[in-house]
């Protein structure tokens, strides 16, 4: 009823017109438009990293920068050109959430939103843990030596950046274009060190001449999972749509932000595979170490705050960045009205402290009560599986949330075939070439995480039932939760209707 604002018959063509969402014409008047392609692109770089991406795909060697290509070229690019296309088509806050409402409907835009949404709680969560790993060597080391006393040094971070979320947004996000240019020198140390490391006559701890370890197998196609997770969050930045300083910032951002990304992935994978060689396998600290053999401690320090400054980075982003879809749900009446409270500085105060809540919740029941309740084993090796787990259970979900770029081209190709004619910037036959080539990634991808474990601790056998279950509790919650919304919407534009003509009625009556 209130999707479809009219239809009327062209011939025997029928026309269907999608009503705007009211947060298109609220947002650009209550939030300032202050976003650069320099703040986009910044914000797509920490959004998208993956900081252990290398130390992770070390155990491929050289099959590591064979998926690092060979997934960025079918899954990565076309994530980028269905962004790109459905951005310039519809320039609105919410990004997927508002894509989907108009090309698939209201229900499905909701759940989309909420695809796209949930994994940006439970990555908070990994990425301030990351953060205190880093940390605790500076620290006294066995200070934070049993799982629950991690969980409430994560809760700590994510409780203070949440409340650093809440600031002015321009100043936030100064804050992340300076922590962006650490990340970025880094990544220069980091090669640097691979390069001194070949200058003083060291060989590779890889070896690259042999081409069969090149190769894809079925030892290794783990690989393509990972890496996919990689380059998951395309649309990301895109979600603060209705912030930006004119179209040009979409295009503008979504060339320098990737081209820069798949440089700082090279340049590390690399740099790890010639200095440390797949004993860096699964090393949260490789990236540091591979510093502290060439240059020594004062470097590595250096590189660690470097590192730990992206990961505050991309929490900062997180919390500001999916909180937009919790305030565009709220506006357009399909959450709480509250969540979408502004504070004096025109910032979603209240969805940011929830979502920073929520990450908290999830990092307590990880690392708190989880431990708690095995009944055998360690609780350390119980909490580092419930967390694996969860982060693959999150990548699923996000994948299924980039497949919906697909679906949403294709129903904006065919269903508003006016407004894609008029903002279309690929030719046609590369847009169904990326669907198609997206769609079969999105599900390669999907079976790959299900199928092969991304740890040692969890065999094959178990890992497909443990993930495909809470993947699917997580689908399920976001179905029921999209039918409430709908049905929000629904009874509230229903009375709406209903509501203006009593008034009406009722103004008539008292003139007489």
């Amino acid at each position: 009823m209130p999707a479809v604002k009219d239809i009327h018959q062209a011939g025997t063509t029928r026309i269907a017109t999608i009503a705007p969402l009211h947060s298109e014409k609220l947002i650009p008047h209550v939030m300032p438009r202050i976003l650069t392609s320099w703040d986009m692109t910044t914000t797509f770089i920490v959004s998208t990293y993956l900081a252990s991406c290398a130390s992770t795909v070390a155990a491929g060697g050289p099959a590591a920068i064979t998926y690092l290509v060979l997934v960025g070229l079918t899954f990565f690019v076309p994530c980028l050109i269905a962004t790109a296309q459905l951005g310039h088509v519809y320039p609105h806050e919410g990004a997927l959430y508002n894509w989907a409402h108009h090309t698939i409907g209201g229900y499905w835009s909701f759940f989309a939103g909420f695809c796209a949404w949930f994994p940006g709680v439970l990555i908070s969560s990994s990425l301030a843990s990351l953060l205190v790993i880093y940390a605790t060597p500076f620290l006294y080391p066995t200070l934070l030596n049993q799982p629950w006393k991690q969980g409430i040094a994560i809760c700590l971070v994510l409780a203070v950046s949440g409340f650093l979320s809440t600031f002015r947004f321009r100043l936030v996000k100064n804050l992340v274009n300076l922590l962006v240019i650490l990340l970025f020198s880094g990544t220069l140390v980091i090669a640097l060190a691979c390069i001194i490391w070949l200058i003083r006559g060291h060989h590779s701890a890889t070896t690259f001449t042999n081409w069969s370890d090149w190769e894809p197998r079925s030892d290794n196609i783990v690989m393509f999972g990972l890496l996919a997770f990689a380059y998951l969050g395309t649309e990301g930045p895109l979600t603060m749509a209705g912030e930006i300083k004119g179209r040009k910032v979409i295009g503008r951002h979504l060339i320098w932000g990737p081209l820069l990304l798949a440089l700082i992935y090279a340049l590390n994978t690399l740099s790890v595979l010639i200095v440390l060689g797949r004993q860096a396998a699964y090393d949260p600290f490789a990236l540091v170490r591979t510093v502290y053999v060439v240059l020594g401690k004062d470097f590595a320090v250096a590189t660690s705050v470097c590192l730990m400054a992206s990961f505050l980075a991309t929490i900062l982003v997180y919390n500001y960045l999916y909180a937009r879809l919790l305030l565009v749900a709220s506006v357009d009446k399909r959450l709480p009205r509250y969540i979408s409270k502004l504070n004096r500085r025109q910032v979603p105060v209240n969805a940011i402290l929830l979502q920073a809540l929520l990450a908290i919740i999830v990092t307590l029941a990880m690392f708190n009560l989880a431990p708690l309740l095995t009944m055998i084993g360690q609780p350390q090796t119980f909490s580092a599986q419930v967390y694996m787990v969860s982060q693959a259970s999150a990548a699923l979900v996000w994948t299924i949330s980039a497949a919906f770029l697909f679906i949403c081209l294709i129903g904006c190709i065919l269903k508003q075939s006016q407004a894609f004619q008029r903002h279309r910037i690929f030719p046609i036959p590369l847009l169904w070439f990326s669907i198609v080539i997206g769609i079969l990634s999105c599900a390669i991808t999907v079976a790959d995480t299900l199928l092969y474990s991304w740890t040692n601790l969890i065999p094959n056998t178990q890992w497909w039932y443990l993930v495909g279950g809470v993947t699917s509790v997580l689908l399920a919650l976001s179905a029921f939760i999209s039918i409430f919304a709908k049905s929000e919407v629904d009874w509230q534009t229903l009375n709406a209707y209903i509501a203006v003509p009593l008034q009406k009625e009722n103004a008539s009556r008292i003139e007489r």
